[in-house]
């Protein structure tokens, strides 16, 4: 596997989260294009009422297509309804289906006021990407979140 210099911090409902972390949710969806290769590390940042880190997972494979393609090769692994993917795809002209591996959940959540005191931490509406100094700062929130941190995301968390 490779070591990419960024890791992908990814907002999600609760229960979206879970299911990822519990491997019934293999492809997350997203209204815009999404580019990182095989093997990016993913942070999953659980939205309200959680607000917080609650795992993470790697980057299988990203598929970019019209919506209606995406769910066609997706469907079953997307862990949502028609209805909600249609809602949540409407006006949308491409969309990216991103496959997701080895999901580990974090001992313990990192709440998004732990996140703070260790700079400022904003989480993302829908995503954004996170470099070496962005992961070192979170782990100034404790030795816990260091050590979680590293055992997800290996060397791109520095020492």
């Amino acid at each position: 596997m490779n070591d990419p210099e960024r890791a992908m911090l990814l907002s999600v409902h609760p229960r979206f989260a879970t299911a990822i972390l519990d491997g019934s949710k293999t492809v997350e969806v997203r209204r815009q294009r999404v580019a990182a290769p095989p093997g990016t590390p993913v942070l999953l940042y659980a939205t309200a009422p959680t607000m917080a880190l609650v795992g993470a997972a790697r980057i299988a494979s990203i598929r970019v297509a019209s919506p209606r393609e995406v769910w066609s090769a997706h469907r079953s692994q997307t862990g949502i309804s028609r209805r909600e993917y249609d809602s949540y795809m409407s006006g949308a002209t491409q969309a990216s289906g991103l496959t997701l591996q080895d999901p580990v959940s974090f001992e313990t959540p990192v709440p998004l006021d732990a996140l703070r005191t260790a700079g400022a931490f904003h989480p993302p509406q829908s995503y954004r990407y996170l470099k070496r100094d962005d992961l070192r700062r979170m782990t100034d929130v404790g030795p816990d979140v260091a050590a979680a941190l590293r055992d997800a995301l290996g060397d791109l968390v520095p020492a």
